[in-house]
């Protein structure tokens, strides 16, 4: 199947070849036809399946069939985090290059001013976060009573982050006449009951079990105690002479103490995280892309949106709390048809969650211990300290779900 026979316009055809595609993956030959069709969607994707260009290029399409004079805004696509917003808006710009639509990516941590006025310029696609969205409306400075398309992208982590009563204000606002498209890596009772309110009718496209792994990934737990893993990081980096390494760590001081450490080891290594600048997180992103750092450390919200279709190594330097995080972490490796290596350093402590992750996959992962790093049989297990969950914490107070 090519992209032509999936009812696209000789301007997208062209940005599509522009890019060297040939072949549009699963989730692509199911969503645009879809969309095109003026169905709202309900999409289950896993990361790394081409879901951004699956409502991308049916919303250009639309958009372009139906041109309207005017300059309020047409299409809204609400994403959790300042990189996934990012990364949604260079698919806009790429695969709209040859149309004359507007896009704005609008997100926190940056000045607001710039936003207004390429919104008082016109606009007619807003790609946002909740809580910068929230400031332009308290503000007046945009208008989204005309908005035709709805689409929220990776929807589970948006409720993961708090931000369901930022988004219900969003709703109250918008025209009851649209085309609502949700997309989601996990299909939560949260997600099914906001999937109720939002969508009507909806198709329901789902191209991977929920909550599964990609076959391309080859996934290994090295046991190791846990005063040894920065020890174990280095020798396989340097052993394995990994050039590009992705690390999570369970919170932002565990990835500033590593990044630290890696760098005294010798190996360039960079952190993002919450509490990182706006221009210091798309530095590091843009640094480790380039191959000027061979590591980047990141926390689990930190990392949504980083894209790149040949990482080769995800490692989990400290396993998630979170079962389904595991699958969003090892997602970033093994995509677009590459194969990936996906490596988590578990200590004794962390025995409980590897069997929760193992359990939730419906899989048992490859356990591998290096001789010289062999754990003592004598430690004993010790509580870990939790970090702030997002997913118990929804009725935070709205300055801390600002992304």
């Amino acid at each position: 199947m090519s992209f032509a026979s999936l009812g696209l316009s000789a301007p997208l055809l062209k940005a599509i070849q522009d890019q060297g595609y040939t072949k549009p993956t699963p989730i692509q030959k199911q969503s645009i036809p879809v969309i095109l069709s003026q169905k709202d969607v309900l999409a289950g994707a896993q990361t790394g399946t081409g879901k951004t260009a699956g409502f991308t290029l049916p919303l250009l399409e639309m958009l372009s069939q139906n041109k309207r004079s005017g300059h309020s805004v047409r299409a809204l696509i609400l994403t959790p985090t300042r990189e996934l917003a990012a990364q949604v808006g260079e698919s806009v710009a790429t695969y709209g290059k040859y149309l004359p639509f507007r896009s704005s990516v609008i997100f926190g941590g940056v000045s607001i001013n710039p936003q207004i006025k390429q919104l008082q310029a016109g606009i007619d696609i807003v790609i946002a976060t909740p809580g910068r969205l929230l400031d332009h409306m308290g503000q007046k400075t945009i208008d989204l009573k005309n908005i035709e398309f709805l689409i929220l992208d990776e929807a589970d982590r948006m409720l993961d982050m708090g931000f369901i009563n930022d988004i219900k204000k969003i709703l109250a606002v918008l025209p009851k006449k649209r085309q609502n498209l949700l997309f989601s890596a996990t299909f939560s009772d949260d997600i099914k009951r906001l999937a109720d309110s939002l969508l009507n009718a909806p198709a329901l496209i789902e191209v991977a079990k929920r909550n599964t792994t990609s076959n391309n990934i080859k996934q290994t737990v090295h046991p190791v105690d846990r005063e040894r893993k920065k020890e174990l990081l280095v020798h396989l980096i340097k052993e394995g002479d990994w050039k590009q390494i992705l690390v999570f760590t369970r919170t932002k001081h565990g990835a500033n103490k590593l990044m630290a450490q890696l760098e005294k080891d010798g190996i360039t290594a960079a952190a993002i995280h919450g509490n990182k600048s706006q221009n210091a997180r798309t530095k590091a992103l843009a640094d480790f892309k380039s191959g000027e750092i061979r590591v980047l450390v990141a926390t689990d919200i930190a990392a949504r949106g980083i894209d790149i279709d040949q990482l080769p190594h995800v490692v989990n330097f400290e396993l998630p709390n979170v079962p389904e995080d595991y699958v969003h972490r090892i997602g970033r490796t093994g995509r677009a048809g590459n194969g990936g290596e996906a490596i988590s350093l578990v200590c004794i402590d962390e025995h409980d969650y590897l069997k929760n992750i193992e359990k939730l996959i419906k899989q048992e992962i490859e356990k591998t211990t290096i001789k010289e790093f062999t754990p003592d049989p004598f430690i004993k297990a010790e509580p870990i300290q939790q970090r702030s969950n997002q997913r118990n914490n929804r009725n935070r107070p709205k300055s801390a779900t600002r992304r």
